[in-house]
């Protein structure tokens, strides 16, 4: 049976099935959002958080939300639909850490900057394994930002300007959780030349990245040390929790790289977003079809209570 939620007393084996379509698909229809349910084999409580966008099953009594995953994602089959289990207690988070290439935006910033001196292509390879985690962070940025020695630093603003956009639904993602009170930081394996105009276009409390090192107004091919990679962002994220005195379910992470996976292992509910193979496996959750107002949806925010200013 399925039934309309209302808000009993919420146990710590009780469940939250998310389903998010694509905002231009909105593939999640009342037909297939009640086959979900059926599947399921509990009585179920079903809420629309968007029209054929997304919905919460709420599954009561549970012990094994990865089954619960398993039967949804079976009924999905093919269909662009997202789906993100998890227990229903403690949803709500209080802080947000985000990757920002490939994830808050669309690019890779080094990439961009490597195609002003002709070696795009040499470059996105490099980026490319090392976000697959087949080679190490640290030394694929270091080698990479040698490439981009004698670089004007003036191009970053018309590369920002002209060449980067922001993922859909990122600065509504931040805007809303902000709203509620929670903390978010930008953290990259990028520049803060980059990080610094993009994060306060989106709105983040507060941005953590590298340095690129300056010989005059060029890049000089090297970056401060120590750099911020993979086991900087976690430490970025238990330092946060720390000082903000939070426990681990009330924090969430988002990422696309390998040298995010620990951040994403970390957080309460760490979210691979359009994420490199490994990490998806690996993350708690993933977020393949959806834009970053699934972020929201699976909080249970609904379409009526998300920032759209």
């Amino acid at each position: 049976m399925i039934l309309t939620m209302t808000s009993p007393m919420v146990s710590s084996q009780d469940f939250v099935a998310t389903l998010v379509a694509g905002p231009f698909d909105q593939g999640l229809t009342d037909a297939l959002l009640v086959e979900a349910a059926v599947a399921l084999g509990h009585e179920t409580e079903r809420q629309v958080l968007a029209s054929g966008i997304a919905a919460d099953l709420v599954v009561r009594g549970a012990s094994d939300g990865g089954a619960i995953e398993r039967r949804v994602r079976d009924v999905l089959a093919d269909r662009p639909v997202d789906v993100i289990v998890q227990p229903l207690a403690h949803r709500r988070k209080r802080l947000f850490l985000a990757d920002m290439d490939s994830t808050m935006i669309a690019q890779e910033c080094i990439d961009e900057l490597a195609d002003y001196v002709g070696l795009k292509t040499e470059v996105s390879e490099i980026t490319e394994r090392a976000m697959r985690g087949e080679i190490a962070f640290e030394p694929a940025l270091r080698e990479r930002v040698a490439l981009l020695e004698n670089l004007p630093v003036g191009v970053v603003d018309e590369i920002i300007a002209e060449r980067i956009t922001l993922t859909p639904g990122g600065p509504e993602l931040v805007r809303t959780m902000r709203r509620n009170g929670a903390y978010t930081c930008l953290v990259s394996g990028g520049f803060t030349i980059f990080t610094g105009p993009i994060s306060a276009k989106i709105g983040f409390h507060e941005h953590r990245s590298n340095v690129l090192n300056l010989d005059g107004e060029a890049l000089a091919g090297t970056v401060t040390e120590p750099i911020l990679g993979r086991e900087a962002k976690l430490a970025t994220l238990v330092e946060l929790r720390e000082r903000l005195g939070l426990a681990s379910h009330d924090t969430m992470a988002v990422g696309d790289g390998a040298n995010d996976l620990a951040m994403l292992e970390e957080a309460g509910l760490g979210v691979a977003f359009h994420a490199k193979p490994a990490v998806s496996a690996a993350a708690h959750a993933r977020v393949d079809h959806g834009d970053l107002t699934a972020l929201l949806y699976c909080q249970g925010y609904d379409a009526g209570t998300i920032a759209r200013d």
